[in-house]
């Protein structure tokens, strides 16, 4: 499930906090972080492609088979590994559709609880007790 614009804000501020205060937790926290593998990912694959391209171009221009057939193949390989490491992180990022049931059409006046709602009233309740722990109150 997604943050909203605010909590995500407030993770932020939290993590530059840590940071602040022990830089070593800090890179430990960074180097487990989903974003850092990707961006790391993303400029080893744009490395490769431009690698491969290179390679590409210099067996075109000395007519050289086995130059054109390795930079074709670290080229395709890097546009690969680029889009499987993309598709992987905007599955992490994108929150997961929710299904409609076609069985509940009929003449029921009771509204139909999706799941969202369910995750809305769980975040509630959960920054609710985080608040009561943060003035104080221990009682849940």
């Amino acid at each position: 499930m997604p943050l909203s614009e605010h909590e995500q804000r407030q993770l932020e501020q939290i993590e530059q906090a840590l940071y602040r205060e022990d830089p070593k937790f800090g890179r430990l926290v960074r180097s487990s972080d989903p974003r850092v593998h990707y961006k790391r990912k993303l400029v080893q694959a744009l490395i490769g492609v431009l690698v491969g391209a290179g390679a590409l171009a210099a067996g075109l221009v000395t007519h050289r088979l086995y130059l054109e057939a390795a930079g074709a193949a670290v080229l395709a390989l890097s546009l690969v590994w680029m889009l499987v490491s993309w598709r992987r992180h905007a599955a992490r990022t994108r929150p997961a559709p929710t299904k409609v049931s076609p069985a509940r059409s009929g003449g029921s006046s009771k509204p139909a609880r999706s799941g969202q709602t369910r995750r809305a009233r769980l975040m509630e309740r959960m920054e609710e007790r985080w608040r009561r722990r943060q003035e104080g109150d221990r009682r849940m």
